[in-house]
This record gives C-alpha cells, sequence and structure tokens, in this order.
C-alpha cells in the first residue's frame, strides 16, 4: 500500500506532490492524459493575482494572497520565469470610481499589501498606449505574471527528482474505500494508498462525487484569447484588467514573461469539460472590450487564438481539505482564477494536512532545486559558444521563430516527467509557440521524438490519444523505393 495517491496532474496536483515530498513517504500522481499540465494549467491569462477581488472570508481570498508572498522564493528555487509587472484596474469614466474604492478596501481587508488609486495622469505615465477614455485604475504593487505550464512542470520535476511516481494516461475510473485506506482503479492500473489527494480540476467533481455525499457540481467556464506578436512586447507594463463584472475579471491586456501579450478572456458556462472550441463570437467580443484598453491593436499580429476551461464550482469557492465524510481523502476541487495565483499555499496547505495525518517525518534528502532547461533565445553570444562547445546540439536551431534547438527539444524530452508528444515538447521549449505555429519545425520535432522515445512516427502524437500526425505510409519501408 502507498502511502499518498495524487489525482491530476495540473499546476496544484504537482505542486502538492512536490510537497509532500519533503516528507518520507511513499507518493504517486495520476494523470489521465498524456502529459501534465494538459487542462487548465496550460491555458490560462498566467497572472499572479495581488488578491484584491475575492470575496473577504473565502478561502480564494486566503489562499490568493498566502501563494502570491510565496511567488518570488518558489520560482528561484524552481527556476521558474516569473516578473511582478503590477496589475492596474482600469475605469474608462468617472463613474467606475465608487467600484474601485470598494475593490481597493476589500483588498486591504483581504491583506493584499501595495493598493491604491491613481489618477488619469499617472495612469498616462505608467501606460502610454493606454485608451483615450481611461480614467483612472486601481494600482496593484504585488500583481505578476508567471509561466503557467512551466510552473507545472517544475513542480512536478522536482517532485519526481524527489521520489514521486508519476502515471500517465492513467484516468481513475473508480475508487473504493478498502482497509486502512483507499482503493484506486485507473487506466494505467489499480493502486491502494492510506491517502487521496483530489487535484482532477474540471473533473474534480466526479472524483469527489466518487467517495463522498457532500456533493460538488463543476461547471466548465470557457474563456477566449488571442495572442500577439512579441514585436509589441513593450506596448504595455502592467497587467491591464477592466472592472470585473459577475462572471470574473473581465476582457485584460497582458504582456506575457515571454514577450507576447495575451488579449482576452472572455466568460462562458458550457456544458462539454472537453470543449475547448474559440468561436466567432467569443474572438469578437475579446477584440470589442479589448479595444478599449488598447484602441489600436495590431490585428495583423496576431499569432493564434486558444481557449481555456476553468472549474466553476457551485460553490463558488474553493473546496479544500479532508472531506467530511471520507477520511483520509483530500480535495483540492473547485480551483479556478485566482487558481495559479493560489497554487503554492494550497500545495503547502494540503501537504502539511496530509502528512500530519499519516505521521510522516520529514525528507532529509528533500533538495528543492530545479533548474531549468537552457535557453538558446536568453544567452549571448559567449554563452551560446560556451554551449556548442558542450553539446553541438546548441548549434542546431530547429524552431526559427522562437530559436529552439535540437539540445533543448531533447533535454525535454528527456528530464523527469518528460515530453511525449509535440504539444509536450511546444509547453517545455516554445518549439512550435511563434509566429508560424509550428509550420517549419514540426517534422523535425517528430523525428527528434521518435529518436528519444524508440517509436515509429505513426506513433508520434500532437497531444496524445488519436492525435496522431501521420496516419499511415504510403509505401511500406522497402517497397517501390523508386517510385
Amino acid at each position: 500500500m502507498m502511502d499518498v495517491i495524487i489525482i491530476g496532474g495540473g499546476v496544484v496536483g504537482c505542486g502538492v506532490a512536490r510537497e509532500l515530498s519533503r516528507y518520507k513517504l511513499n507518493i504517486a500522481l495520476l494523470e489521465k492524459t498524456d502529459d501534465i499540465s494538459n487542462g487548465q494549467s496550460k491555458a490560462n491569462t498566467a497572472i499572479i493575482h495581488g488578491g484584491y477581488d475575492a470575496k473577504p472570508g473565502t478561502l480564494k481570498a486566503k489562499f490568493n494572497v498566502l501563494g502570491n508572498k510565496m511567488y518570488d522564493k518558489v520560482c528561484e528555487e524552481l527556476d521558474v520565469p516569473h516578473k511582478r509587472n503590477t496589475s492596474l484596474v482600469v475605469s474608462f469614466g468617472p463613474d467606475g470610481h465608487a467600484e474601485l474604492e470598494k475593490l481597493l478596501q476589500q483588498g486591504i481587508e483581504n491583506g493584499v499589501p501595495g493598493l491604491s488609486i491613481i489618477g488619469q495622469d499617472e495612469l498616462r505615465r505608467r501606460e502610454p498606449n493606454i485608451g483615450s477614455t481611461a480614467y483612472e485604475a486601481l494600482l496593484v504593487e504585488t500583481g505578476g505574471i508567471v509561466c503557467p505550464y512551466e510552473m507545472t512542470q517544475a513542480y512536478a520535476e522536482n517532485a519526481a527528482m524527489n521520489g514521486v511516481t508519476f502515471y500517465r494516461q492513467a484516468e481513475v475510473t473508480g475508487i473504493e474505500k478498502v482497509e486502512g485506506g483507499w482503493k484506486v482503479i485507473s487506466k494505467a492500473g489499480t493502486f491502494t494508498a492510506k491517502a487521496v489527494v483530489n487535484c482532477a480540476g474540471l473533473y474534480s467533481d466526479v472524483i469527489n462525487n466518487m467517495v463522498s455525499e457532500d456533493k460538488i457540481s463543476i461547471v466548465p467556464r470557457r474563456g477566449e484569447y488571442y495572442i500577439v506578436d512579441k514585436k509589441y512586447a513593450d506596448a504595455f507594463h502592467a497587467s491591464i484588467f477592466q472592472l470585473p463584472t459577475k462572471m470574473g475579471k473581465g476582457i485584460l491586456v497582458t504582456p506575457t514573461v515571454d514577450g507576447t501579450v495575451l488579449l482576452g478572456p472572455t466568460a462562458e458556462d458550457i456544458d462539454d469539460k472537453a470543449d475547448t472550441r474559440t468561436t466567432a463570437e467569443g474572438l469578437a467580443k475579446v477584440l470589442k472590450f479589448a479595444s478599449l484598453t488598447w484602441e489600436h491593436i495590431p490585428m495583423r499580429n496576431f499569432i493564434t487564438t486558444y481557449s481555456g476551461l476553468r472549474a466553476h464550482c457551485d460553490r463558488n469557492d474553493f473546496v479544500l481539505g479532508e472531506a467530511p465524510d471520507a477520511p483520509m481523502f483530500f480535495n483540492a476541487a473547485g480551483v479556478e482564477s485566482p487558481g495559479l495565483t493560489s497554487a503554492p499555499a494550497i500545495a503547502q496547505y494540503l501537504a502539511e494536512m496530509i502528512a500530519d495525518k499519516l505521521s510522516a517525518n520529514k525528507n532529509e534528502n528533500f533538495n528543492p532545486i530545479r533548474k531549468g532547461i537552457p535557453k538558446f533565445r536568453e544567452m549571448n553570444d559567449e554563452q551560446r559558444a560556451r554551449a556548442i562547445s558542450i553539446n553541438p546540439d546548441y548549434a542546431k536551431v530547429v524552431c526559427r521563430c522562437e530559436t529552439v534547438t535540437e539540445a533543448e527539444i531533447r533535454e525535454a524530452i528527456r528530464r523527469p516527467v518528460g515530453a511525449r508528444s509535440v504539444d509536450g515538447v511546444k509547453r517545455r521549449t516554445r518549439a512550435g509557440m511563434g509566429r508560424c505555429q509550428a509550420g517549419f519545425c514540426t517534422p523535425r520535432t517528430v523525428e527528434i521524438l521518435c529518436e528519444e522515445l524508440h517509436i515509429s512516427p505513426l506513433e508520434v502524437t500532437k497531444f496524445g490519444g488519436n492525435s496522431k500526425y501521420i496516419e499511415s505510409y504510403l509505401f511500406e519501408k522497402g517497397d517501390n523505393e523508386n517510385a
């Protein structure tokens, strides 16, 4: 029997795995898809929220503020890019002042430092490209940006370094109470453990409702986005929000740590937890509202569009901790925005609770440090020459748009919990994320995956499952070679 099984390989699940590995415990993480960071954690707004927006007294408010304070240390330990670029909540007219004051007081009540309302002059000094009707704004000095999928990968790698076992394509189909713990039935096998942690994101209600009469319901809330080319990286400094509504924090314009600019998201409650389509209506809404912030959006410089689904809980709050009628079954359910910001604090909270329940001893060999893959695009000429002298594969650029080398792609596959698909490579290296959207680099990426994983091109997928690039050969090897 294992000590702990974690269900779900998003930022919270991988964070819990890493924090639990601080203890002498036998831990496994089960992820239903072919890779970690395949759900909410790959498709969101990548914001480190200050904490002004959550209703005082909620778990969202508490863990947002706690998580925000942890980000600098966690990102330093895990070598994850992040930036305290500040946030601005903008009012586009004097009628919004009362709402800004309300957010200010709410933030103060939540314990958010560095909040103030700034007028038009200071707003335009900070953001010269802000829309002409922008009137004043709430300045959130603790606001920031981070790469969410790199954060998730870093958590997973560090957890694996410290002894956690990861199972992919391990969808959980049943959970049963057994003597001394739980039996977890999955497509990767059946496991028993003393404790189970539900970090299943959009499906956290399904997992909880397998074992508890304290039912919860998760509604997928779809948000659609545009990505703008890196040539506009300096258009805005802060993450610029508009006054929020009951459906979320509104359409925003924000730089990313990778130099692109995000516009979005919309907020649409849907029925299908796998429906990540973008729609003409949704994208038109993004442009309509984003143009208040950025009046001359460079529409000829969009790289791509995408959508993400948030796990909106019917309780309008996170569901955290031990289920009331299921001892040693722990939830991290309904973790929607500000879930990314809250993740470090949620992970620490649950890990400490579970370790205490299991009377676990500290792991004296725990190593909190994880180094990211060295990025050729960020090196100076001297550093590049040194990297190539050590590993000649650094001289082979595979992705021209993002200047990603063969060395980086191979390391992304070889690392603990490494890439197994083209999208897995993309999220670990940015190969395929540039202007041509993988039009140039995909064939070589497929070849490298075949070489590293010892598989046929027929087995390579975009994102696992049936997303194959090649269905069959026109000729079998050795047949009609001169055709």
